[in-house]
């Protein structure tokens, strides 16, 4: 099984270097990319069900032992990244492929699109097995720089200008990371993340906590927690549908993701879990906040999509199994739903031109197909039950009470609050866009459009395009899953427990790592 590991990142590279020199044969880089990421979600479902039943995995790349090699860490939390990751790149890649039949290159350029995107998913794997900084650093830095060229699609002013906003920050997170682990190794003279969890114990205190909040500056970014997801809302919307679909989906959780390895692994104190529960609130209020504010669907999703990351960091700044399990399964069913939502966007805005609500109406009768494929992840993300967003916010909220603290409770009230918000903005949209009449676009007032904002530079309907049977079934897929995450919410969950014990505490991933001793030699 080990064997298996160091494939989920090798089979898209070289299914990218494929399909490169395959520039001239659009058909074949298609079916290399498809292959390629089945392969990936295979091997990603039987990780899955190896680490549960027997154990995480372990693997010394070219033989040689940590510290001095490079090792990769496949755990439960890990694989559980890899297979739903996995899941939503290769329907994403339908739906594109989809889209790019219908259109042609005009918004992914097929020669550079596949191989570009199969980069992107290796930099995401790179980053979920990685057992080093710098290895978690080499994966953030391939997929940045894969989604550069992705997020500039078609060269067109908007995306271009969006381009550079996220260009700049990332590179701007990328340097407080690498100057933290230019920090961390100066400190502990190591970069594997177990043995910098033994070794961080004989650091200064203050020492400590100044890496400690480097890193998480660093990740915070990356995650869009607020204050630092100013340039999420005005990044993601631009792009082409598929390509905002699966960095909503997953760009972000990557970033989570290394913040639970942080708190988990590196710094397992509680010093900073009332900071990291305040960050959450006011990501969770502040991205709510602009959601309602905003009249296009895909700026509204971006801000959902910043104030639902609230709840991860909410799960994991508790600092307790039951709250890093809840976190797990919230980050599982928001990577499908969300990106679900964002496909479903992009049919919207085939079928009416726009995804502004001012100027859509009567979706429902024009395409209740379109409308149902809308409204059941809306459902969802909105946490009405007995869908998967319910459960895993009242696993964050039972997580939360058994903290008992004041400040936990707050943020108990802040997170209902917020469902309801979340679900007004959604339901304002399926009013307006759905369940008005067409005819009644032109002139049409309401209180659900009072005080709401246009996306800048697109408020002009575009020509409305027939929708391939591709997307509408790769979302409609998701769409299933999405309910599965439902179906199946027992047996999920408990996966998500027994990673939250896993993770309690550095000991087990210094044993996994160091499985004779050594860790602090």
């Amino acid at each position: 099984m080990t064997a298996l590991v160091p494939l989920v990142v090798l089979i898209p590279l070289l299914g990218a270097a494929t399909a490169l020199t395959l520039g001239r044969r659009p058909r074949a880089q298609r079916i290399v990319t498809v292959l390629s990421l089945t392969v990936v979600l295979a091997i990603g479902a039987v990780l899955v069900w190896a680490v549960d039943t027997q154990g995480a995995l372990v693997m010394e790349v070219g033989g040689w032992a940590a510290p001095f090699g490079i090792v990769l860490v496949v755990d439960r939390l890990s694989a559980l990244m890899i297979v739903v990751s996995a899941l939503v790149l290769l329907a994403v890649l339908v739906f594109s492929i989809g889209q790019g039949l219908a259109d042609g290159d005009e918004e992914t350029p097929v020669s550079i699109y596949f191989p570009t995107y199969q980069i992107l998913a290796a930099g995401v794997f790179t980053a979920f097995v990685a057992g080093d900084l710098f290895n978690l650093y080499v994966g953030f830095e391939i997929l940045l720089v894969s989604s550069y060229v992705l997020i500039t699609l078609g060269g067109t002013e908007p995306r271009i200008r969006a381009g550079v906003t996220y260009i700049v920050v990332s590179l701007v997170s990328s340097m407080i990371f690498l100057a933290s682990i230019a920090m961390i190794y100066g400190a502990v003279g190591t970069v594997n993340i177990a043995q910098i969890s033994v070794r961080m114990a004989e650091i200064p205190v203050d020492v400590q906590i100044i890496l400690h909040i480097m890193l998480l500056v660093a990740f915070g970014i990356k995650a869009a927690v607020f204050p630092l997801s100013f340039w999420l809302p005005d990044s993601y919307p631009t792009a082409p549908a598929p390509v905002t679909a699966v960095f909503a989906g997953l760009l972000t959780k990557v970033g989570v993701y290394a913040i639970i390895r942080t708190e988990t692994v590196i710094f397992p104190g509680t010093e900073l879990n009332p900071a990291l529960m305040i960050v959450a609130l006011l990501t969770m209020v502040v991205g709510v906040l602009g959601a309602v504010s905003q009249a296009d669907i895909k700026r509204m999703l971006s801000f959902t999509l910043v104030s639902h990351i609230g709840y991860m960091i909410l799960g994991v700044s508790l600092g307790s199994a039951i709250g890093t399990a809840a976190a797990i399964y919230y980050i599982v069913h928001h990577i499908i739903v969300q990106t679900t939502l964002f496909l479903a966007a992009g049919l919207i805005e085939r079928q009416g031109g726009t995804t502004s609500i001012t100027k859509l109406g009567g979706l429902l009768k024009a395409s209740p197909v379109i409308a149902v494929l809308f409204f059941i992840p809306a459902l969802n993300l909105g946490g009405i039950p007995p869908f998967s967003g319910f459960i895993g916010k009242v696993a964050l909220f039972q997580a939360s009470a058994e903290q008992g603290t004041a400040l936990a409770f707050v943020l108990i009230g802040a997170g209902a609050l917020v469902s309801l918000l979340t679900l007004y903005a959604l339901i304002r949209v399926w009013n307006m866009a759905f369940w008005r009449p067409a005819e009644d676009v032109e002139g049409y007032e309401s209180t659900m459009l009072d005080n709401v904002s246009e996306a800048p530079g697109r408020t002009a309907v575009k020509e409305k395009r027939a929708i391939p049977r591709l997307m509408t079934a790769a979302t409609a897929g998701m769409v299933a899953a999405s309910v599965a995450l439902t179906v199946f919410a027992g047996p999920l969950y408990d996966v998500s427990a027994r990673a939250g014990d896993n993770l309690e505490g550095p000991g087990q991933y210094v044993e996994l790592v160091f499985p004779n001793g050594g860790a602090d030699d």
